[in-house]
């Protein structure tokens, strides 16, 4: 039987399983955080109602990173997650390089009761909307 046909037959099966696949994406990427733009992320920076948490290496982070910021790298967030406790009642918003590691951070921080959204684009999105680094090791 060629795949063709099995859709045509099967188009009931497909459907639910493409559903299913949809809905565990929508849940997971909740779970994780959801994507927040780089200008809601200075507002509420600004208003103090959010903690920028980043995720990148410690030598990244030093060449260059969004004032205000916290540096965590992402293999280390286990292990030192105590160090968020302070930031329990404020959203934390997650950043890396491009989003690749994020997400594994934000679902971690979301399962021990944290409020996590990530940096759309992470710093290259950043960068790419013209916004400012600082370097050197202290925001």
């Amino acid at each position: 039987m060629d795949m063709f046909t099995f859709i045509g037959q099967e188009w009931l099966l497909i459907t639910v399983l493409f559903a299913l696949i949809a809905l565990y994406i929508t849940i997971s990427r909740k779970d994780s955080g959801l994507p927040m733009p780089s200008g809601e992320l200075v507002r509420l920076m600004n208003a103090e109602q959010a903690m920028l948490l980043d995720v990148r290496s410690t030598s990244d982070f030093s060449a260059g990173h969004i004032q205000g910021s916290i540096n965590i790298p992402h293999t280390k967030v286990a292990t030192r997650v105590s160090e968020l406790e302070k930031y329990r009642e404020t959203l934390i918003v997650v950043t890396d390089q491009m989003g690749q590691h994020a997400g594994s951070v934000g679902g971690l921080l979301s399962k021990q009761g944290y409020q996590v959204r990530r940096l759309a684009g992470g710093i290259s999105g950043w960068q790419q909307d013209n916004l400012p680094l600082v370097r050197g090791s202290k925001s």
